[in-house]
């Protein structure tokens, strides 16, 4: 597949990034800083940046899917909203068959009818960004282009690539002592699976241990 990719340098998009490759997926890594990104055969990697549906259609021409693990800056997390507004815009403009992002945990439910960012767990300092991913979601939920959001467990972090791993839809993913963790290594293999044998379209889905 010819994948475009937005977020290629960060923690998550730079494994989801190697998992693409690995796979011997075609893939344009669009990035404000190319000099991040090593060259490889399969790699095509483009500057831009997302502050413009304009400027992201002229980068995702001719793409199979649009995949986006874009973090926003942490004092205006809701930038999210906007770049997910020009992600759709640009989806729609290029007719992209598939968008799919790395969304947030917080709107996960941890009881029936009850997110972990209603449930007061939250830590302040993650309520903020837990905020704009939820708000995110309910604006590409009222969009018209084949989507799919992928929520990790409550805790996000780089780690071993064990293929081992359990999938679920909106509640959080948690093992028998309470715990919602997944590597950000198992969480690229679940999202390249998901682009290439289509389970959750216009759907979210989350995973956990």
């Amino acid at each position: 597949m010819n994948i475009a990719l937005y977020g290629a340098t960060g923690k998550a998009g730079s494994r989801i990034l190697a998992e693409l490759l690995v796979r011997r997926h075609n893939v344009t890594a669009i990035a404000r800083d190319p000099l991040k990104l090593k060259p490889h055969p399969h790699l095509a990697i483009k500057q831009g940046d997302v502050h413009s549906a304009t400027a992201i259609a002229a980068n995702i021409q001719g793409a199979d899917a649009l995949i986006s693990a874009y973090a926003p800056p942490p004092g205006d997390t809701d930038q999210l909203i906007t770049v997910t507004q020009n992600f759709i815009g640009a989806v729609k403009q290029m007719q992209v068959p598939r968008f799919l992002y790395v969304g947030g945990a917080a709107s996960l439910e941890v009881a029936p009818g009850v997110t972990l960012l209603e449930s007061g767990h939250l830590p302040i300092e993650w309520q903020a960004i837990a905020r704009s991913h939820r708000d995110a979601l309910n604006l590409i939920k009222k969009s018209d282009i084949n989507w799919t959001c992928f929520s990790p467990a409550a805790f996000f972090e780089p780690g071993k690539r064990t293929g081992t791993f359990r999938l679920g839809k909106d509640q959080l993913i948690s093992d028998a002592q309470g715990n919602s963790r997944i590597s950000m290594e198992d969480h690229a293999i679940a999202l390249v699976d998901e682009l290439e044998k289509p389970q959750h379209e216009r759907q979210r889905f989350t995973i956990g241990y």
